[in-house]
């Protein structure tokens, strides 16, 4: 007959081959900072920068399967579940266009921004730190790419 142990060990390497214990956690983590922030707590009214900043996190965690550290992030930002603007709105604001440099639908603002930061970071780091070949997202961008573009 099994100990309690064994079966404590088995639950626990089951629970995590199939990233269930990862969603329970986060999903605790997130009720805790949930109770311990309430309403009534003082917290500071997000600015439109921040709000930016933690929706493009947001997206980035998101389009990566972050799941868990994206949710997070909302409940402890208090950033709203809809975003307050427009992702066109970002693209004019930040002079991205989102059809230039073969940007890929839905890929997350902060992607397009160091996609078009690249021939910058390639020429002031002389090619040497930011490197030749970069992986973004699933895709790997390139010398190449940027020169072809």
């Amino acid at each position: 007959m099994a100990s309690l142990d064994d079966l404590k060990s088995v639950l626990r390497e089951t629970l995590e081959q199939k990233g269930v214990l990862n969603d329970v956690k986060a999903k605790i983590r997130a009720e805790i900072f949930t109770a311990l922030d309430s309403e009534t707590a003082n917290r500071p009214q997000l600015s439109n920068e921040n709000m930016i900043i933690n929706e493009m996190i947001r997206e980035y965690l998101e389009y990566n399967r972050y799941y868990n550290a994206a949710s997070v992030l909302m409940t402890e930002t208090g950033q709203p579940s809809e975003p307050p603007f427009d992702r066109e709105f970002l693209h004019r604001k930040f002079g991205i266009s989102s059809q230039a440099r073969g940007a890929r639908p839905g890929m997350p603002l902060l992607y397009e921004l160091v996609y078009g930061l690249k021939p910058e970071l390639a020429q002031s780091a002389g090619r040497g730190a930011a490197g030749d070949n970069e992986d973004l997202g699933g895709q790997t961008f390139n010398e190449r790419d940027i020169e072809g573009a």
